[in-house]
């Protein structure tokens, strides 16, 4: 989750998540690049005391810096869509998670296993135990399982939500009427925190998204458990 003063992206916990921060580095160099080259020729355009009184056109220079930018721009486009495309590819998922956005709380199902179904809403202020996060933590949290590929559809039952979890790189509208799917695998354990990234109303700010991820072992435990309840 996201730190006091923490200005850069988070620490990932997917391989999207990965990709998505060597593209945003690399996208980075290049402008820090073209920044300072820019920069430079202006500073010496300060400086300098070249006159040429009769120059109407040069033909080489503005071929030059016609292709040059097309070129740069290569660098970036190409790495860009090789990432949308792996965004979007589904593989052969091992679990589907359904989520359905309400104002102002989420409910999820894992139709995979006998419909096991809850809300998730948010925890007041002042029902937070003293390890809880405010704003952030839930009742009931998604439990899913680490190192396996994971299918979540996303739709709303009123508004348009966003399903957001920046450390797995997962972004989704919840559109009402529309399923919309992506796919995500957590290669670590851990708690990640998200919130509705869509401004759904008054208290958008106020339904987050609580995922705990779980060594396989443990997510069948769960699953039993809640099964036979």
């Amino acid at each position: 989750m996201s730190t006091w003063a923490n200005l850069g992206l988070q620490d990932s916990a997917s391989p999207l998540m990965e990709q998505l921060i060597f593209f945003h580095d690399h996208a980075l160099l290049i402008l820090v690049m073209i920044t300072v080259l820019v920069g430079y020729l202006m500073f010496m355009l300060f400086f300098n005391t070249y006159i040429n009184r009769f120059l109407l056109h040069g033909q080489l220079i503005e071929m030059i810096w016609t292709i040059l930018p097309a070129i740069i721009l290569l660098f970036i486009a190409l790495p860009s869509l090789r990432l949308l495309y792996l965004l979007d590819e589904i593989n052969e998922p091992s679990v589907t998670l359904k989520s359905i956005g309400h104002q102002w709380y989420w409910s999820y199902e894992y139709s995979d296993f006998n419909d096991i179904e809850f809300d998730s809403y948010m925890i007041p202020t002042n029902e937070l135990s003293n390890d809880g996060f405010r704003l952030l933590d839930v009742d009931n949290r998604i439990v899913l399982p680490m190192n396996s590929q994971i299918r979540i559809l996303v739709t709303a039952a009123d508004v348009i939500h966003s399903w957001t979890i920046p450390a797995l790189g997962v972004k989704v509208d919840g559109t009402p009427g529309r399923l919309n799917q992506t796919n995500f695998f957590m290669n670590r354990p851990g708690l990640f925190y998200g919130q509705c990234s869509e401004i759904c109303g008054a208290n958008h700010s106020f339904m987050p998204i609580v995922i705990e991820s779980v060594p396989v072992n443990y997510f069948i435990k769960w699953i039993s458990n809640n099964i036979n309840s």
